[in-house]
């Protein structure tokens, strides 16, 4: 996957544990386009690579905005980027690539949000009022207090349903503000937030037959083997001219790290799509989040990170 250099513009507070960083372009140099859903990895102090939606309008080409969390459960990620990073900062971050693409020609898009899960949603929210279409923004969170970017989502004047947990009594019926937003004609629904969010919202769109229910995860959800997924397995790499097994009591992860193959591994959880690898022979137990089912089907691709196998062997394009 192609990298490139950026430099910390601005670090700026925006919620109680949340800061936004813009990023600029090295001088000289140009920001990759990017589409209204996209991430890109950024690259922390200590090798850490971490995953973070893009927050701005993606017509911008001179730079890019991230919202990020301090998570207390941070396995390092947020807690860098709150700790070290620092203005003038060079860093070196990925392309932009989209897991949650936002289908601009729907008749209506409720795009919901859960705490930080608003960064992903913003973009989306600008890039529809730019093309006049029509959408709402459903923002939820604990409070005032944690409501990233709300002074940006007020200025682009658009339709906001607003939900504070300690100004309610407790969280939201999910389901009753997704029943209150029936489909217009060709209409999207769109979440991103926590994974108690997320697996209500699936739920909820199931129970009412909202066909076109999209979703972007940041934590992961366990995707338990296939029943007819094999513990042994050989994978052939093509290009490296390497061949190995994989066993019980290892991974086909941990033996790519082992033998210092060149895979982009990000989240290591199956939800952001940076270790994307091409399938050339060989039917993967795909065990993501990011593939679609047809995509899963067809057995092109698979996240090496966490997916497993289901023949005898595997020949990878790495």
């Amino acid at each position: 996957m192609s990298t490139l250099k950026a430099w910390v513009h601005t670090l700026k507070y925006e919620a109680q544990d949340i800061i936004s960083v813009e990023l600029r372009p090295m001088p000289g140099e140009a920001l990759p386009a990017f589409e209204a859903g996209a991430h890109i990895d950024l690259h922390l102090p200590g090798g850490l690579v971490r995953s973070y939606s893009l927050a701005n309008d993606c017509s911008e080409r001179h730079r890019y905005v991230l919202g990020i969390l301090k998570d207390k459960s941070s396995r390092g990620g947020s807690r860098a980027v709150h700790e070290q990073l620092r203005v003038g900062m060079a860093l070196t971050i990925s392309a932009p690539r989209n897991n949650f693409p936002l289908h601009e020609e729907a008749d209506h898009s409720v795009l919901i949000a859960g705490g930080i899960g608003i960064t992903p949603i913003l973009s989306m929210a600008q890039r529809l009022q730019a093309l006049g279409r029509s959408f709402e923004v459903i923002y939820l969170t604990r409070s005032r207090q944690t409501a990233a970017f709300s002074e940006t989502l007020n200025a682009l004047a658009c339709p906001v349903h607003w939900h504070f947990d300690n100004e309610a009594g407790g969280p939201p019926d999910l389901k009753a503000l997704l029943a209150q937003r029936s489909p217009k004609g060709n209409s999207h629904y769109y979440a991103c937030g926590p994974a108690v969010m997320l697996d209500a919202f699936e739920k909820t769109c199931a129970e009412l037959a909202y066909a076109n229910a999209h979703i972007e995860r940041f934590a992961s959800v366990e995707v338990k083997a296939a029943d007819d997924a094999r513990q042994q397995f050989t994978v052939e790499l093509r290009k490296s001219q390497k061949t190995f097994k994989v066993t019980a009591d290892t991974s086909l992860h941990k033996q790519l790290l082992a033998l210092k193959v060149s895979v982009p591994f990000s989240c290591e959880e199956g939800i952001c799509g940076s270790c994307e690898t091409r399938v050339l022979e060989g039917t993967p137990d795909h065990r993501d989040m990011v593939l679609s089912a047809s995509e899963q089907a067809s057995n092109q691709v698979m996240m090496v990170c966490v997916s497993g196998c289901k023949s005898e062997r595997l020949v990878l394009d790495l």
